[in-house]
């Protein structure tokens, strides 16, 4: 009896210490909880910026998510990734809300919601499946709306592409989640600090041509225009009112620049101020092709900036790219009455790929551009990154020479278009020579610096990639084509640029992140499909009836002894 009471105790003792254990256990779970990001490109592993930006937080900020209901693999994938990527920023703070709602779930209510969404800018995409031999079309919004006190922005949860699949543009839109939601919140939190001076007296584009790129930079940006006429008058002056801009913008100027303005902007340069330059050698204009003659002649145009950029280390030469992947034009094909438009290839619009390897550019959409000129890069102690070139089927075309609308129902003579990608923009970065180093200056300048701070500089050779069309005196939406209805990637690359010439947060970076997302083979699903059929539903069933018959012949031998 005694044995017995010991052995109640002892396993009395040994359940009281396991409890204790446990609590113990929990208890610093509980104090000490962490996440680990076992994946091999870290795509749950919030960026610095990133959770910086949410740490902020003072009051609950509000996300609306649109992307619910019964989708496609493809977006079920995209779905799921953007559940966890919020999930890790309400990791991070409690003053994240966020609502997951279907607007299409009601019928009653479809419709409405379509339409008040869509007058938003949240525009749906129509999937179109027919792998049963009926075609349906099903109504996706991959959007969402985050709000933060009294301001509200939405957020595109899927990356458009006109060249690449679905799956592509899938993957696309899960590396980019992340800058996303972090851009969104950056424009909700952080109040508008850097200022932006677009540049006029040079014959520059109106602002109702630049209207859409001046908008998408007003949630980030504080903006103003910025003449460069009372150089003539005060240079020093307009040398000092110039500096307390971060970022110039000089869009398609047409009028010389004089010696003068010519020393105020590379001081600007030299003092650390960044540049945004879309210029033109060639004069050529669509427009112009529209008349009675239908036909044009580009000649060179010299704005006097060659000595300009040739000392930074680029020369924007005199002639065009015309690029056999180029966009089309729509033309009036027939007579009278029986005239219809249609899409013809412009070989002068060539559609620029852009540089996978550098945050401007990567998972870019196509830019478009119109009677571009190529530039060369040259030998110096600036670092030159090329962001957007033609394809490999390029050729140029010297000027002056007659260009007419007549010629586009012409093949083009392919084997001519051998002069391989030529580059169309290109960033500049480091510590910039003056122009004026040991040259006379055209004036006075207290402080003259020979050599600039680590700044940048971002030169495209064509003004049209940020004009927007105008339809009855109102601006259009850059980058979209009226007549094809295709969108091209103008405004998110321009975006991009002005946000890394300024970007000092690193915000800019998160778009480099780099996440795999693994698709099935649909070609080798369907040639292997019977095989795994089998593998999968006839090998278990043999091997389970086989280890019935070894079960059954082993337990009959030590039975039967």
């Amino acid at each position: 009896m005694q044995l017995a009471t010991m052995k109640k105790n002892k396993n009395l003792t040994y359940a009281l210490v396991t409890i204790v254990l446990l609590l113990l256990v929990n208890f610093i779970a509980s104090k000490a909880y962490q996440r680990f990001d076992l994946t091999e490109d870290n795509r749950y592993t919030l960026s610095e910026v990133s959770t910086n930006l949410i740490n902020d937080l003072e009051s609950p900020l509000i996300i609306d998510v649109f992307l619910e209901g019964d989708f496609p693999s493809e977006f079920r994938l995209l779905q799921t990734e953007t559940r966890q990527i919020i999930e890790e920023f309400q990791l991070e703070t409690n003053n994240l809300v966020v609502n997951y709602i279907n607007p299409i779930e009601d019928e009653e209510t479809r419709q409405r919601n379509i339409e008040e969404l869509t007058k938003s800018g949240l525009e749906p995409y129509i999937n179109t499946d027919n792998s049963t031999g009926k075609v349906t079309q099903d109504i996706i919004f991959p959007w969402a709306f985050a709000s933060y006190k009294d301001k509200t922005v939405k957020i595109p949860l899927l990356k458009r592409s006109i060249t690449e699949p679905l799956p592509e543009q899938i993957a696309n839109s899960i590396q980019s989640l992340e800058y996303a939601f972090a851009d969104a919140f950056n424009k909700l939190v952080n109040p508008k600090a850097k200022k932006i001076a677009i540049l006029k007296g040079n014959g520059e584009l109106g602002d109702i041509y630049i209207a859409d790129f001046l908008k998408t930079l007003q949630p980030y940006y504080n903006i103003g225009p910025f003449t460069l006429d009372s150089v003539s008058t005060n240079p020093q002056g307009t040398l000092e009112n110039l500096e307390q801009y971060d970022l110039i913008v000089a869009a398609k100027p047409s009028i010389a620049f004089t010696e003068n303005e010519k020393l105020v902007l590379d001081q600007y340069t030299m003092h650390g101020g960044k540049s945004l330059w879309l210029t033109e050698s060639v004069i050529m204009d669509k427009d112009s092709l529209y008349n009675t003659s239908r036909s044009g002649v580009s000649i060179i145009k010299d704005l006097r900036l060659n000595d300009f950029f040739f000392k930074y280390g680029v020369r924007v030469n005199p002639s065009l790219v015309k690029d056999l992947f180029s966009a089309p034009i729509m033309l009036a094909i027939g007579e009278g009455s029986q005239a219809q438009l249609q899409p013809i290839q412009w070989q002068y619009s060539p559609l620029a790929s852009s540089n996978p390897n550098h945050p401007i550019s990567k998972n870019l959409n196509l830019v478009k551009f119109d009677f571009a000129s190529p530039i060369d890069t040259l030998k110096n102690d600036i670092k030159k990154t090329v962001l957007l070139e033609s394809s490999p089927n390029s050729k140029l075309e010297g000027v002056p020479t007659t260009i007419s609308l007549a010629d586009v129902t012409k093949s083009p003579e392919e084997a001519s278009y051998n002069s391989g990608p030529q580059n169309l923009a290109v960033l500049l970065e480091g510590k910039f020579t003056s122009v004026y180093d040991k040259r006379v200056l055209p004036f006075k300048v207290n402080d003259f610096k020979s050599k600039s701070r680590p700044t940048k500089m971002v030169i495209i050779s064509d003004g049209d990639i940020i004009k927007n069309e105008v339809v009855r005196n109102r601006p259009q939406q850059l980058g979209f084509d009226q007549l094809s209805g295709k969108e091209f990637g103008n405004k998110e690359f321009l975006l991009n640029t002005v946000n890394y010439l300024l970007d000092d947060s690193g915000l800019i970076n998160i778009r480099g992140k780099e996440i795999s997302v693994a698709y099935l083979d649909t070609e080798k699903v369907a040639e292997e499909k019977g095989t795994w059929q089998l593998i999968n539903i006839a090998l278990p069933l043999v091997l389970l009836v086989l280890f019935g018959f070894v079960f059954n012949y082993f337990r009959k031998r030590k039975y039967t002894r």
